[in-house]
């Protein structure tokens, strides 16, 4: 059954997500109850918004974003790092790409490029950043494809345990 991408009320459906979240990012309960108090702070901010994938009732896979903020936590910790490659301006007027995940027995069946592009879609800002772990993954695959590029490598934050790469991509987002 092909899945349907629609508006998701993250708030409400956080935990459907964050179990979607666990499996495909391999997180553990202490962490997914950390991430829960995040989402349900981030989808608080202004033009904060989520899709989610359903397939048979089920969510398989969802992405939520905002307008980026240079207060955030995220920009704090990347600025740095866009500076040093010269592209701090990237963190203004663009929209962010804050979680996308799918479930592992959904994945590689276009429903990321369905959801990154659909949110991105309905951005008012002329860009896109993210970021994602640093390794040649298929997701990272699928954002170049996109057009995404490397904005900085590297990107240590203060509680992973594996650098990320920091990612932009202008809007519209590249279509194959």
């Amino acid at each position: 059954m092909d899945p349907v991408i629609g508006t998701l009320d993250l708030t409400a459906h956080v935990d459907e997500a964050l179990a979607v979240q666990a499996l495909a990012f391999g997180l553990g309960p202490d962490e997914v109850a950390v991430r829960r108090q995040i989402v349900l702070r981030h989808m608080q901010y202004e033009g904060a918004r989520a899709y989610g994938a359903r397939a048979g009732g089920l969510l398989v896979g969802f992405v939520y974003g905002m307008p980026n903020s240079r207060i955030h936590w995220w920009s704090t910790v990347v600025e740095p790092y866009l500076r040093a490659n010269g592209n701090q301006a990237w963190l203004d007027d663009s929209f962010v790409i804050t979680e996308l995940h799918v479930h592992p027995d959904h994945q590689n069946h276009g429903i990321g490029r369905q959801l990154i592009t659909t949110i991105t879609d309905s951005a008012a800002q002329p860009r896109s950043i993210l970021s994602a772990i640093d390794t040649d993954s298929p997701a990272r695959g699928l954002y170049h494809s996109l057009g995404y590029t490397d904005l900085a490598r590297q990107v240590h934050f203060p509680s992973a345990t594996r650098p990320y790469a920091v990612m932009g991509a202008p809007l519209p987002l590249r279509r194959r």
